[in-house]
């Protein structure tokens, strides 16, 4: 099962650079341009420079964002601005964080190096489906840079609680390194060089299955890439660190874990008629008007959260001071509809969403919702609330949040949720622990 060893993980010299509130920031795909120039701004030294470069009018194949990260990453190693750990290590890392409702989360987990397996081998499970375009930034990043900037993050079950122990006893000590981040968020890191206790994790994940929570084109890239410099390199041995990717492993039944849902907003459709929409859904779900109130996205929200486990339940939005709740009557439509899939692909709220309503009632199908002809995501309500009243768009659809069990459930039947299925949150801050090889 899953093979991890320990690494001598690149980071930044606080003596150089201050504050690692500076020079940190959040994953690249949640970075808008706006924010992207702002932390350009911010540090001649921010990750963003390597991670995520801005792209110019006159790039060239010789210059452009990647040959521009890998020419940074030296010079900022020869200056030692980044400088690598003393001996190999794994990491224990933490983040503290506030919900909007005031409850404050954290949860912890191991930042080490994981060995590439392809799916195939179900021992690293994807859950999500991927986009080509996205996987061949990541790729010329990693063919320009041969590092990590930021951990792929997954989950893994540990019923025998071998791993929870270890973490407690970690935790006890002070943490090596802590800060707060640009978005409030409290980082803690932990580095262990204890030769007994990276054998002790190391153990305890040998016989785990890992699944991908967030980073899957990223994953797949380091995958591809490693292919290639094998056909490059032949007589390298297997300990070669192009092998291994950089991650963080997180138990799926830590209290911490917060999965938001990612919410769909329809635009530039060729005829939107409200009635003719609701018309199309009954039989298939009981339709219930409800009135939106002075916080329309609070009223939606408050209403998905009333529905019961088992129950597929949707907030339907136009723009009025009115909703709809659309709940899954009809058992067997999904079966009908799909042939092939496992309960567990049929039982997502998403899947639902895509297959009854989105592609039966308005002709969205795959192929659109990657190109986001007619969908854009958004994981705020109220943004959803707010494009649709601008004009913007036509109509969102609001959906309560994958469970985490879920998402184990469907990488079991060897399955791919629709993209933009699942929004873990916090996302794990990128330059804390970076991986170079």
């Amino acid at each position: 099962m899953a093979h991890i060893i320990p690494f001598r993980g690149m980071r930044f010299n606080t003596e150089k650079v201050g504050d690692l509130k500076q020079v940190t920031t959040p994953p690249y795909d949640i970075i808008s341009p706006e924010e992207q120039d702002g932390f350009y701004q911010k540090h001649l030294n921010s990750v963003i420079r390597l991670e995520f470069g801005k792209e110019y009018a006159d790039d060239t194949p010789q210059n452009n964002r990647y040959t521009r990260a890998a020419k940074d990453l030296e010079a900022w190693i020869d200056e030692q601005i980044l400088i690598f750990e003393e001996k190999p290590a794994v990491y224990l890392y933490e983040e503290v964080f506030t919900l909007k409702n005031g409850e404050t989360k954290a949860f912890k987990g191991f930042m080490t190096l994981v060995q590439l397996e392809e799916f195939s081998k179900k021992i690293v499970l994807p859950h999500e489906e991927t986009l080509s375009k996205a996987k061949t930034d990541r790729f010329n990043l990693m063919n320009a840079t041969h590092a990590n900037f930021s951990p792929i993050y997954c989950l893994y079950m540990d019923e025998k609680q071998k791993l929870s122990p270890i973490i407690r006893e970690i935790a006890a000590g002070a943490p090596d390194i802590s800060f707060t981040a640009c978005d409030g968020i409290e980082q803690h890191l932990w580095i262990v060089t204890d030769e007994a206790v990276i054998r002790a994790v190391q153990d305890g994940f040998a016989d785990r299955q890992l699944f991908i929570a967030d980073g899957h084109h990223r994953y797949e890239t380091a995958l591809n890439f490693r292919n290639k410099l094998r056909e490059e390199n032949p007589n390298d041995d297997a300990d070669a660190l192009y092998n291994y990717v950089m991650m963080l492993l997180v138990d799926m039944d830590d209290p911490g874990l917060v999965v938001f849902p990612t919410h769909r907003m329809l635009k530039d459709l060729e005829s939107f008629d409200e009635k003719a929409v609701i018309r199309a859904l009954e039989g298939t779900f009981a339709v219930e008007k409800v009135s939106a109130g002075e916080n329309a996205a609070a009223a939606m929200e408050k209403s998905l959260a009333a529905a019961g486990s088992d129950e597929k339940v949707f907030a339907f939005y136009t723009g009025k001071d009115y909703f709809y709740r659309l709940t899954l009557t009809d058992k067997t439509a999904m079966a009908k509809a799909i042939s092939g899939k496992s309960e567990a692909y049929l039982g997502l709220d998403v899947t639902v969403l895509h297959t009854l309503i989105l592609h039966k009632v308005f002709g969205i199908d795959m192929e659109n919702m990657a190109n986001q002809k007619n969908l854009v995501y958004t994981k705020q309500a109220e943004e959803a609330v707010d494009c649709v009243k601008g004009g913007g768009f036509q109509c969102a659809f609001l959906l309560n949040a994958t469970k985490v069990r879920e998402i184990k459930d469907v990488s079991l039947a060897n399955e791919k949720m629709p993209q933009k299925s699942t929004y873990f949150y916090p996302k794990i801050i990128t330059g804390l622990v970076m991986n170079k090889f």
